[in-house]
């Protein structure tokens, strides 16, 4: 049902209304369990990262989302859960970390492709923000699965926080390469950063 309905209602706007430039893209994982991390401007970015796979890939495909914005209501439950598939997460201050990440822990087993964003919530248009740590905790309970970074640039114009109108624009994703976990917070805060900033110099793109 989430291949038919994504392939019916998303997809074709996606491909057809945006343009994509995708560096890399011999990068993506094809199979899980896997975690793909991107940088967080628009309600877009995780209906675009999705549109990049397909068949079996494609269904092993679990976004991470806030779940009292995404369960809110109806309507947005039901196109969270039967289209996008999404792993709702609860913000909330806790140190049973593993508790919070159950959820994803158990699709990581079930060989997930995990997308997240670890600025948590949206920032501002074509602006890195500062990582929260919590995918190191993440990553600390199955330090042996690959992540992914990868950066895209142009949809915090396309469809920035805060906005409903839709305006089409080129958008550029550049896949980097895998790396793990490491056993130190802030060394694997630091190279996480480090790669998002190398990815988006890669662009060379001006300021908005």
């Amino acid at each position: 049902m989430k291949n038919l309905l994504f392939a019916i209602l998303v997809r074709p706007v996606i491909l057809f209304i945006l343009g994509l430039n995708i560096r890399g893209r011999n990068k993506l994982p094809d199979k899980g369990p896997c975690v793909i991390i991107a940088n967080h401007n628009s309600h877009l970015d995780t209906l675009v990262l999705m549109s990049l796979f397909r068949g079996r890939s494609f269904s092993k495909v679990r976004p991470v989302a806030a779940g009292d914005y995404f369960m809110k209501n109806k309507f947005l439950a039901f196109f969270s859960t039967k289209v996008m598939n999404i792993i709702p997460i609860e913000r909330k201050m806790t140190r049973d970390f593993r508790g919070m990440f159950e959820p994803v822990l158990s699709a990581l087993d079930d060989d997930g492709i995990i997308i997240l964003f670890p600025e948590g919530s949206r920032g501002e248009a074509e602006q890195l923000s500062k990582y929260k740590s919590g995918i190191y905790y993440l990553m600390r309970e199955q330090p042996g699965i690959p992540i992914v970074p990868l950066f895209i640039h142009g949809l915090g114009k396309a469809l920035p926080k805060g906005s409903f109108v839709f305006v089409p624009f080129f958008i550029d994703i550049f896949v980097g390469e895998t790396f793990y976990y490491t056993d130190n917070r802030h060394d694997f805060m630091t190279e996480l950063n480090e790669r998002m900033d190398t990815l988006q110099r890669e662009g060379h793109f001006n300021e908005w």
